[in-house]
């Protein structure tokens, strides 16, 4: 393959990538416009039309910032590799009186730090300007700064060991080194799921027990009837920051932990919140969780074996914007087609989003049977109506651009789907 043919390439797919996820979101906002005065039938009992022109107005807000940030994202792709911005930082770290995989792992830290410091602009908008309207946003400027700094710490301490590792199988592991990176890989991302519940989101949130009451109650019995351990049951400072509320499990092994928003506590009665912990278990019994971790396990072999490919072919470097004088130095340096990889990789992919988003859906039904199965069915459609309220979540999505984003069904498939459960005589 030629450099030219795959710059073009390369060109042509983030050109149709941009161009989709623009045209989507004009789909989302022109749709949930056209929607806005008009609460779905089977939520017009239950949500009134103030509530659905906010949900309304605040997605197509969102969307509309989207596009400006879409914009920007590619701007800082183009620049760092068509644009020669990549080819600089790779003159400088060579520069450095460092060893080869700590000159890489300068040269990795510098590209995530630019990403990170254009992202931080749209970040403070949409906490302090879309979120304050809706009157979501809790948090103030120290603690958003707060966070960024406890997040970039939390991220040096796992990641800068990790791509030592990472750089250094690269370098010295051979011509199989791509098998090595995807165990240490793997370890890794195994390692994230002990270490998170216990020690990494504790930082940023106040993790304090679940008090005793009929909520507690019907929980217990429900982790008794699913016959599932947990570490302990918290209830999470959510309103800290946000007026969103959720509930999930986390950790691996002894470490898991049931954890619930101090909003969403706030809003639901303890058979609905039972009921959403219900379906949230129902991830877990159905394997969902692990599916998911084999399925990204399958994936990062195959990506990290087409790395391994790529890593070898001059086309690869010249074609995102190495100068011909400078590839020989750009291929003994692995870290250079690392982070070329990472850059590149989300234009070519974006268009397989359907697929993955399908794959939840499916398992975010089956996770609702589940919970009808071992709960309420009714109590959990009227939980989730209650958060599409309270999270002003649009009813009514694009179908398109929700077959694209969306890892949960439309809402009104799942609450219809729910309520034809609890008329079943086997769920009644």
């Amino acid at each position: 393959m030629s450099a030219a043919f795959f710059t073009a390439a390369f060109v042509v797919a983030l050109a149709s990538s941009i161009a989709l996820r623009l045209w989507l979101a004009r789909r989302q906002i022109f749709y949930v416009r056209a929607h806005r005065d008009a609460t779905p039938a089977a939520f017009a009992s239950k949500i009134d039309v103030a509530a659905h022109r906010k949900a309304a107005d605040y997605t197509v807000a969102k969307q509309a910032f989207g596009l400006i940030e879409t914009a920007a994202d590619a701007a800082v792709l183009l620049g760092l590799t068509l644009g020669g911005g990549l080819a600089g930082l790779i003159r400088a770290t060579e520069a450095l009186s460092l060893s080869p995989v700590f000159r890489d792992v300068m040269l990795l830290g510098a590209v995530a730090a630019i990403g990170g410091i254009a992202s931080l602009p749209f970040s403070w908008w949409r906490t302090f300007r879309i979120e304050e309207r809706f009157g979501f946003n809790h948090t103030t400027l120290r603690v958003w700064v707060t966070d960024i700094a406890k997040g970039l710490a939390v991220g040096v301490a796992l990641g800068l060991p990790l791509a030592v590792l990472v750089l250094w199988m690269m370098r010295g592991a051979g011509a199989d080194w791509w098998l090595w990176v995807w165990l240490a890989w793997m370890g890794f991302q195994l390692l994230l799921l002990v270490l998170y519940p216990t020690v990494i989101a504790p930082l940023f949130n106040r993790f304090s027990p679940l008090p005793p009451g009929a909520a507690r109650d019907r929980i217990e019995r429900l982790l008794a009837r699913c016959d599932f351990r947990a570490a302990g049951l918290f209830v999470i400072d959510g309103s800290k920051r946000s007026g969103h509320g959720n509930a999930y499990f986390s950790g691996f092994g002894p470490a898991k932990r049931v954890v619930f928003f101090d909003t969403l506590l706030a809003r639901l009665s303890p058979e609905e919140t039972e009921a959403v912990l219900a379906h949230e278990l129902g991830h877990f019994r159905l394997r969902h969780i692990a599916k998911r971790i084999a399925w990204s396990a399958a994936l990062s072999l195959v990506l990290l074996g087409l790395l391994a490919w790529l890593i070898k072919a001059g086309w690869f470097y010249a074609g995102l914007g190495i100068p011909a004088s400078e590839i020989a130095v750009a291929m003994s340096r692995p870290g250079v087609a690392l982070a070329l990889f990472m850059l590149a990789l989300p234009a070519f992919t974006f268009a397989l989003a359907p697929v993955a988003t399908a794959y939840s859906r499916r398992h975010e039904f089956e996770a609702d049977a589940f919970a009808a199965r071992n709960a309420s069915a009714a109590a959990l459609g009227t939980a989730l109506i209650k958060l599409y309220e309270d999270n002003a979540s649009t009813l009514t999505p694009d179908p398109v651009y929700s077959a694209f984003y969306d890892s949960h069904p439309p809402a009104s498939q799942r609450v219809e789907r729910l309520m034809s459960l609890a008329s079943s005589p086997a769920t009644a």
